[in-house]
C-alpha cells in the first residue's frame, strides 16, 4: 500500500520518465497526435460551434486570442514544450503564429482589460516569455505587454492590500487575480512590481474580529448554489480559487530569493491553517473543497465538508502540493511529509471515490497525473511510480482517435465537450503526457503552481 514513510524530500537531479519503453512510445504517439490537431487554427474555429452545441453552459464555450485557458497563449506554451523535446519538428514557427494572432488581439481596442493569468494579460505575458529564449526573442512585445501590465499589477496590489476583511476570490486567487499575475512576474518583472503584490499577499493573513481578509462572505460567493450550500460564506480551500494559491506563490517566490517584512510567516499561518482543516477519512488525509463560515466570521469546525474531487483545482492534489512547496521554502519537514501524506491518501482511494471522470487538467485526470509526476520528481526514493503508470495508462485508455482533439472535456451531468484549450481541453492533456514520456522538465508547470 502507498504511504508516505517510504518517501523523502530528496530531489531528483533531473528530470525523468517512470514510465517502460512500450508506455513513453504510446504516450508519445498520443501527445503528438493531440498536439498537432489542437495546433490547427481551422480546426479550433471549425469546432467551436460544436463544442457549444455539446455544453450545458454554451456561454462559456469561447476561443480568447490572447488567453492561456481557452486561447492562443495556451497553446503557444505546448508549442514551446513540444518545441524543448522536438526541436527539429516546427513546433517553434507554429507556436509564433499563435502568438502573433495574440499580439494583434493585444493591441486592438478591444485588448484585455486586466492582468489575469488565465484570461488576461498575465497569461499572454508568460507565454511570450516561454518563447522569448531568455529574452533573446520578442523583446519589443514582451516590453510593450510589460507596459500594459504594470499599472495594472500596482492597482491589484492596492486593490488587495487596503480591502478588509471579506473579499471575492478573484482578488486574490491563480485564475484571475493577484496570485496568478506573481506567478508570470516571479519569471519576468520588469518595471519591479512583484514586491508590492508579494505584501498584499502577506496581509491576507491579517484578521479583523477573528475572520481572515481572505474569507469570502456570501454576497462574493459567485453562484446561487454556493450562496445555498454556505449562507453566511466560505473559506475556500482550491488551488485554483483558494488561499493554496497565495500559499504556493508566496512559497516559490521566498525559494527564489523574493522575500518581503513577513513572508515566512504569512506561509507559517497559512499552512497551519490548512493543516488545521484538513479532514480524516478511511483513506486518509484530505481537504474539502471550502470550509464553511458562521455568521460571525469563523470556521464552522463542525460542519461536515462536501465530498470533493481528488483534482488539481479542488481538492486534496492541489492543496498537498501547495503544503510541499511551503516545506521547502520553510525548510520544514512536517509540512512536507504532510504533503506526501495527502497524496498518498488520494492515491490509496478507488477510482471511483476520486470524482475524476474528464481526462483534462483543471478538474481531470492530467492535472492529477502531472501533480504526481512532480511529487515523483521530488521524493527519493520513488513511492509514486506505479501511481504515474495507472494514470498514464488511464488517460491513454480514453484516447478517441474519432474525436477532434482526441479527448473531450467531461464536465456537468458527463456532458463531453470537444474543447482545445490548455486548462479544460485537449491540450492539457497533450502536455503532461509529454511530461510523463519525456526527460525535459515541464517548467510550464508555473502556470498551475507546481513549480
Amino acid at each position: 500500500m502507498l504511504g508516505s514513510t517510504a518517501c523523502h524530500s530528496e530531489p531528483s537531479s533531473s528530470w525523468g520518465s517512470a514510465l517502460d519503453a512500450s508506455r513513453r512510445s504510446g504516450a508519445l504517439f498520443v501527445a503528438r497526435d493531440v498536439a498537432v490537431r489542437v495546433a490547427d487554427q481551422a480546426r479550433i474555429m471549425k469546432s467551436l460551434p460544436l463544442a457549444r452545441s455539446q455544453a450545458r453552459y454554451p456561454k462559456f464555450v469561447n476561443w480568447n486570442p490572447y488567453g492561456l485557458a481557452d486561447g492562443n497563449s495556451g497553446i503557444a506554451v505546448m508549442c514551446s514544450y513540444f518545441h524543448q523535446c522536438f526541436p527539429v519538428e516546427g513546433w517553434d514557427a507554429i507556436g509564433h503564429g499563435f502568438l502573433a494572432e495574440g499580439m494583434a488581439a493585444v493591441e486592438s481596442s478591444d485588448g484585455p482589460k486586466h492582468s489575469g493569468l488565465f484570461a488576461g494579460l498575465g497569461g499572454f505575458a508568460f507565454a511570450l516569455e516561454s518563447f522569448s529564449r531568455g529574452g533573446d526573442r520578442y523583446q519589443r512585445a514582451l516590453a510593450v505587454v510589460d507596459a500594459m501590465i504594470a499599472p495594472q499589477g500596482l492597482a491589484v496590489a492596492s486593490r488587495l492590500g487596503t480591502r478588509r476583511p471579506g473579499m471575492p476570490v478573484n482578488v486574490f486567487d491563480l485564475i484571475s487575480g493577484a496570485s496568478g499575475l506573481a506567478s508570470y512576474l516571479l519569471r519576468r518583472d520588469s518595471h519591479g512590481i512583484l514586491p508590492e503584490i508579494l505584501i498584499a499577499l502577506v496581509r491576507l493573513t491579517e484578521q479583523v474580529d477573528g475572520m481572515p481578509r481572505w474569507a469570502t462572505p456570501a454576497e462574493y460567493l459567485q453562484t446561487e448554489s454556493a450562496r445555498r450550500l454556505y449562507p453566511s460564506g466560505n473559506f475556500n480551500c482550491g488551488l485554483a480559487h483558494g488561499i493554496p494559491g497565495p500559499l504556493a506563490i508566496l512559497s516559490l517566490a521566498l525559494r527564489a530569493g523574493h522575500e518581503v517584512p513577513g513572508q515566512a510567516e504569512a506561509i507559517s499561518v497559512l499552512a497551519q491553517w490548512l493543516l488545521s482543516h484538513r479532514v480524516e477519512d478511511a483513506w486518509g488525509v484530505s481537504w474539502p473543497d471550502a470550509v464553511a463560515m458562521t455568521p460571525e466570521g469563523l470556521p464552522a469546525l463542525k460542519q461536515k465538508p462536501a465530498p470533493t474531487r481528488s483534482a488539481w483545482c479542488y481538492g486534496t492534489p492541489g492543496v498537498a502540493r501547495a503544503l510541499w512547496l511551503a516545506g521547502e521554502a520553510l525548510n520544514d519537514e512536517d509540512l512536507r511529509r504532510m504533503a506526501v501524506d495527502g497524496m498518498a491518501s488520494v492515491l490509496r482511494r478507488p477510482f471511483a471515490l476520486r470524482h475524476l471522470t474528464s481526462p483534462t487538467f483543471c478538474h481531470g485526470v492530467a492535472g492529477l497525473l502531472h501533480t504526481v509526476l512532480r511529487f515523483s520528481h521530488d521524493t527519493v526514493p520513488d513511492c509514486f511510480a506505479d501511481s504515474v503508470t495507472g494514470l498514464t495508462d488511464r488517460l491513454l485508455a480514453v484516447y478517441e482517435p474519432e474525436r477532434p482533439f482526441g479527448y473531450a472535456s467531461v464536465e456537468a451531468e458527463d456532458t463531453a465537450v470537444d474543447r482545445a484549450g490548455l486548462l479544460d481541453g485537449a491540450a492539457g492533456v497533450a502536455m503532461t503526457l509529454l511530461a510523463a514520456a519525456t526527460g525535459v522538465e515541464p517548467v510550464w508547470d508555473r502556470v498551475f503552481l507546481q513549480s
